[in-house]
C-alpha cells in the first residue's frame, strides 16, 4: 500500500496462511497500521481520526434516523418530533446527528487549512488534495440535502433559495432546477428525492475516503517541515518515521476523546445553538422568514454568493461583455462555486518550492490574513444583505480570490524562505533532544 519501505506482513499460522491465499485483508490491515508515519507529526494531524469517526457517526444515527423519518410533505415535520419525543433516545440520536454535521464541518475546515499552511497539496501529492476537494463537495451536498429534511421554515425557504441558484445559469438553468426539485417549486416530490440523495452521497463520501487514504499511503504523510521522509533503505526510513501503530493512533484517540468529550458536552446543555429558531416552525410556502440564512459551514461562500451585486463595477463589465447574459445573481454563483474551484487549483497556483509555510515568512503573513478573512466571511454571511455588511462581504470575496490567483503565484517568485532541516530526524531531534548515553 505504501511507496516507503518498511516491514511486510508474513503470515504465521496455518489460518493466516490459508486466508491470505484467498484474501489478504489482514495483510491490508497490517500494512494500514504499520505504516511508516513522519515521527515529528503535531497535534494539527489528529483531525483526520476525528473527521473518520464523524463519518461512521454520522452513517450510523443517519440510518436509525430514516427508520422513524417519514418523507412526505403533510408528515416530515411531525415524525421528526415523534423522533424527539417518543423514540426511545430519539432527541440524543437526532442531536448527535445534527451537531454531528457541525463537527464534521468544523474538523474539515481545520484539516483544509493545515493542508494550505503546511503545503499538504504540493507534488506529489496533488491527487490527494483534489480527492479531498471532491469529499469536501459531496460534504456541502449532503449537509443541504439533510437540512431540507426537517421541514421547518429555514429548511423550505433554503431549499427554494439554493435550488434556484442553479435557475440562474443561462439556457439550461431552468430545466436543471426543475429536474433537482422534481416539479415546478420545492414540494413532495423535492423532499423525496433530497431524502434519496441524502442517505446514498455518505457512502459515495466512504468511497472517496477509502481512495483518499489509499492516495497518500502510496506518497507518504505529509509534516511539519515538509521534508520527505528517506527512502534509501529501511534504516533510513525508520531513523524519519514511527509504525502508526501505537504511536499514533494512541495519539489520535486521546484527542478524539478530547474533541468528543466537548461535543458530548453540547448535546447535553446547548444542542439547539447552531440551529435557527424558524426552522422549529413547519414549512409555510406562504410566509417568507424575514432572513434567510445557511448553516454556519456554509456563511463564507454565501457571503461571496451575495457579495457581486449589479452595481459591482466587475459584474457589470462582463455583463456587458457577455450581451446581458451574466447577470448578478449568475456571476453570484459562478464566484460561490469559483471559491472552491481556486481551493481545488493551489497545487498548481503555488509556485514555491518550499512546502511547508513555517520556512515562509512572507507567506504566513498573507495565511493568517486569509484565514481571518474565512471567519470575517462566515460573521458576514450571517448578516442581512446590505451595507456595511455587502461591503464587507465584497472586500472579504475580494482577498479570497487575489490570495490564490495572485498572491501565492507572486510569492513563489519573490519570496525569500528560510532553509528547512535536511531531514525529518533532524528536525525532531531539534524538538525532543535524544537523551545522553550513560
Amino acid at each position: 500500500m505504501s511507496g516507503i519501505p518498511h516491514d511486510k506482513y508474513e503470515p504465521k499460522t496455518r489460518f493466516e496462511k490459508w486466508l491470505h491465499e484467498r484474501l489478504p485483508i489482514v495483510e491490508l490491515a497490517y500494512n494500514t497500521l504499520m505504516i511508516p508515519t513522519p515521527k515529528n507529526l503535531n497535534w494539527w494531524w489528529i483531525w483526520g481520526i476525528v473527521l473518520a469517526f464523524t463519518l461512521v457517526l454520522q452513517i450510523i444515527t443517519g440510518v436509525v434516523l430514516a427508520m422513524h423519518y417519514t418523507p412526505n410533505v403533510d408528515m416530515a415535520f411531525a415524525s421528526v418530533e415523534r423522533i424527539m419525543r417518543d423514540v426511545n433516545a430519539g432527541w440524543a440520536i437526532r442531536y448527535t446527528h445534527m451537531n454531528g454535521a457541525s463537527l464534521f464541518f468544523l474538523a474539515v475546515y481545520i484539516h483544509i487549512f493545515r493542508g494550505l499552511y503546511y503545503g499538504s497539496y504540493k507534488a506529489p501529492r496533488e491527487v490527494t488534495w483534489i480527492i479531498g476537494m471532491l469529499i469536501y463537495l459531496a460534504m456541502m451536498a449532503t449537509g443541504f440535502l439533510g437540512y431540507v429534511l426537517p421541514w421547518g421554515q429555514m429548511s423550505f425557504w433554503g431549499a427554494t433559495v439554493i435550488t434556484g441558484l442553479f435557475g440562474a445559469i443561462p439556457f439550461i438553468g431552468e430545466p436543471i432546477q426543475a429536474w433537482l426539485l422534481g416539479g415546478p417549486s420545492v414540494d413532495n416530490a423535492t423532499l423525496n428525492r433530497f431524502f434519496s440523495l441524502h442517505y446514498l452521497l455518505p457512502f459515495v463520501i466512504v468511497g472517496l475516503v477509502a481512495v483518499h487514504i489509499w492516495a497518500f499511503h502510496t506518497t507518504g504523510n505529509n509534516n511539519p517541515t515538509g521534508v520527505e521522509v528517506r527512502r534509501g533503505s529501511r534504516e533510513e526510513v525508520k531513523k524519519d518515521t514511527l509504525p502508526f501503530w501505537p504511536y499514533f493512533v494512541i495519539k489520535d484517540l486521546f484527542a478524539l476523546v478530547v474533541v468528543l468529550a466537548v461535543f458530548v458536552a453540547v448535546i447535553w446543555t446547548m444542542p439547539n445553538y447552531f440551529g435557527h429558531p424558524d426552522n422549529y416552525r413547519m414549512a409555510n410556502p406562504l410566509s417568507t422568514p424575514a432572513h434567510i440564512v445557511p448553516e454556519w459551514y456554509y456563511l463564507p461562500f454565501y457571503a461571496i454568493l451575495r457579495a457581486f451585486t449589479a452595481d459591482v463595477w466587475i459584474v457589470q463589465f462582463f455583463h456587458f461583455i457577455s450581451g446581458g447574459i451574466i447577470d448578478a445573481k449568475f456571476f453570484g454563483v459562478i464566484a460561490m462555486f469559483g471559491a472552491i474551484f481556486v481551493m481545488a487549483l493551489v497545487p498548481w497556483l503555488d509556485t514555491s518550492r518550499t512546502r511547508s509555510g513555517t520556512y515562509r515568512p512572507m507567506f504566513k503573513w498573507f495565511f493568517w490574513l486569509l484565514a481571518l478573512d474565512f471567519m470575517v466571511l462566515m460573521w458576514a454571511g450571517a448578516q442581512p444583505a446590505e451595507p456595511p455588511y455587502s461591503t464587507i462581504s465584497l472586500i472579504g470575496s475580494i482577498y479570497w480570490f487575489a490570495y490564490f490567483l495572485v498572491i501565492l503565484p507572486v510569492l513563489g517568485l519573490i519570496e525569500k524562505p528560510k532553509t528547512p532541516p535536511a531531514t525529518i530526524e533532524e528536525d525532531f531531534d531539534a524538538h525532543y533532544p535524544p537523551e545522553p548515553a550513560e
